[in-house]
């Protein structure tokens, strides 16, 4: 049997191992050993084997860990993802661990796909063969203040029953190409007595979205809206899974054992985007002059809205959006396979 005060003074040992400077770096400058090193701790009895073995666990996460992150802030995305990939593999890691660091591993992968993609620096190909347009980039002066955006606000109104709030607005260039939003972060929807908070999140393409399960209860999260379709599987209180949205539009979320929860991803094309509030009032800042059209998604209509706009210096207020209210409550709604289950079931 291993004592706790071995395995707490092993564990203390690599500690100060790992913050040792190497003696040919500089002063300034701190590595670990290497990556690949077996630890010079002694083995005399069997308890030290086994010691060695919990010490020898943990500097393998370490490494995999401040390896990734190294590579990742230089740039090197695909070893990033290599290294945090193998580490998320490892048997019975801290879910900790597993939070913080399956987002990155998922951010870093979709940065080594688009640089391979796009050669390097340069922004992948579109579809139709033509470049895509730059990454959004408000501009600003020597002070970094913000200059030449402005605010485009409104009311929305109708959405039947469940009202106006939650719509998804966004602005599309009608002059020219609108420019690739860069990825949200910190988005979560929680699962909170078998309901998902918020029931709808407006995110631009690319954003990770953490799945939190807040309940004291198992569920099993699911989207058959392709081609952002995903699967959770079963996770415990505590417990979160992220997923990241990469083509622009609706995806439904549900679970696959209270039939009751639905809620909605909507993926964006635009950084220019808002959601309204629950009176109907939106707003959306840092918009450039020019003309747009105003896009507009409510979970109760059939069809989303549209309708041109002209952004001067000096913005647009006073956008009247009406959303219709004629998308019936579904009465049934699928199970992971696809079959139907009866709505507002809970278990």
């Amino acid at each position: 049997m291993v004592r706790p005060w071995l395995v707490r003074s092993a564990v203390f040992a690599l500690s100060a191992l790992l913050a040792i400077p190497a003696a040919s770096a500089p002063a300034a400058r701190r590595e670990w050993p290497a990556e690949e090193m077996p630890l010079p701790l002694p083995v005399r009895s069997p308890q030290d084997l086994l010691v060695k073995g919990v010490a020898e666990r943990q500097y393998l996460i370490f490494n995999l860990l401040a390896g990734g992150k190294l590579a990742y802030d230089a740039g090197n995305f695909a070893v990033a993802a290599a290294k945090w990939e193998a580490l998320l593999k490892i048997p019975a890691l801290d879910p900790e661990i597993d939070r913080v660091m399956r987002p990155l591993a998922q951010d870093a992968r979709a940065r080594a796909a688009g640089s391979a993609a796009g050669g390097g620096a340069r922004p992948p190909a579109a579809v139709d063969g033509a470049p895509e347009p730059p990454l959004a980039e408000t501009p600003t002066d020597a002070a970094g203040a913000r200059v030449g955006v402005t605010t485009v606000s409104g009311t929305v109104s109708g959405g039947g029953v469940l009202g106006p709030g939650g719509a998804v607005i966004w602005l599309e260039r009608a002059d020219g190409r609108t420019p690739r939003p860069a990825p949200a972060h910190g988005k979560v929807i929680t699962q909170r007595n078998k309901t998902f908070l918020p029931r709808v999140l407006a995110v631009p393409v690319g954003t990770t979205v953490a799945f939190r399960n807040e309940d004291d209860i198992f569920h099993d999260v699911f989207s058959l809206s392709r081609p952002n379709d995903f699967d959770t599987g079963l996770y415990r209180q505590g417990a979160s899974y992220s997923q990241t949205f990469r083509k622009a539009g609706v995806v439904e979320i549900l679970c696959n054992i209270h039939a009751s929860m639905i809620g909605f991803v909507y993926v964006v094309p635009s950084p220019f985007y808002t959601q309204a509030e629950a009176d109907g009032t939106f707003r959306i800042k840092n918009v450039p002059p020019g003309e747009y059209d105003l896009q507009t998604w409510h979970e109760a209509s059939v069809r989303s809205s549209q309708q041109r706009v002209s952004v001067g210096a000096e913005g647009l207020r006073g956008v009247a959006v009406k959303v219709a209210g004629d998308k019936a409550a579904p009465t049934t709604v699928p199970d992971k396979s696809g079959k139907p289950r009866p709505a507002h079931v809970g278990h």
